[in-house]
């Protein structure tokens, strides 16, 4: 089985619309769940500092935690280029994510019947995200440790991970009760938005992803930087709680 090949700046950079789009107001709540309660900050350059939170896990236990965090590690890793899904946090984005109404599927329809979807179709399955994610990890452990000398992914080294997830990714490898290849999938979508959301939702944090891709984030208007005359603007990247830099 050949190693996955994973270009980290192809990946990122044609996720980036579907992530941002889908992450940045993913729903309601957020204001409840992730805010300081400060209100809008109408004042220029005056804002509360991104808030990353400091709750305990919400849903994964401690060895699904180490298991998320080491898949998303390999599916946008650290190189030379910049910092991968590990520095930004991705795994507390997934945590948070799955123990709400996402990983609920409360906005789903959910009565089934449960087909094999065609290409055309979305997710058709039965279990809901933080089921899926719950299953999938257990099955994921339970494969590594029969194949690998009874070692969990998370104890792998790097190539041996990526040869398992090229091995879920290709439907090479299968799981008793759940579907590989969709739990792949939902695992590397969600890496893609978690590095990509708004920091107040876990993941992104620092903001670099959107440093790393050059994305300026949730400004309220760019007016002061329309006529650059078609030269290179670079403008720091701003969480709808306004940057570090700010305070209130």
């Amino acid at each position: 089985m050949r190693p996955v090949q994973i270009s980290r700046r192809r990946l990122l950079g044609s996720s980036l619309l579907t992530a941002a789009a889908a992450v940045t107001f993913p729903g309601l709540g957020w204001g409840r769940q992730y805010g300081q309660g400060g209100g809008v900050p109408w004042s220029p350059g005056v804002a509360d500092e991104p808030y990353y939170g400091t709750e305990p896990l919400e849903f994964f236990s401690a060895a699904e935690r180490r298991a998320a965090d080491a898949i998303t590690a390999r599916l946008i890793p650290s190189d030379e280029s910049g910092p991968g899904a590990r520095e930004a946090d991705v795994v507390t984005f997934l945590d948070r994510q799955l123990a709400g109404f996402y990983g609920r599927a409360q906005r789903w329809y959910m009565s089934g019947p449960f087909p094999e979807p065609l290409e055309t179709q979305g997710y058709q399955a039965p279990q809901t995200p933080a089921q899926l994610w719950r299953a999938g990890l257990a099955a994921l452990d339970d494969h590594c440790r029969e194949t690998h000398d009874g070692r969990e992914f998370a104890e792998l080294s790097e190539d041996e991970q990526d040869a398992v997830l090229t091995g879920l990714d290709e439907e090479e490898i299968e799981f008793d009760g759940v579907s590989a290849k969709q739990f792949f999938d939902f695992a590397r979508e969600m890496t893609i938005e978690g590095f990509f959301c708004d920091p107040v939702y876990g993941g992104n944090r620092d903001m670099l992803g959107w440093r790393y891709v050059g994305f300026p984030g949730a400004r309220y208007d760019y007016r002061d930087f329309l006529a650059h005359n078609g030269a290179r603007v670079d403008i720091p990247p701003v969480s709808l709680f306004g940057r570090p830099e700010w305070t209130r």
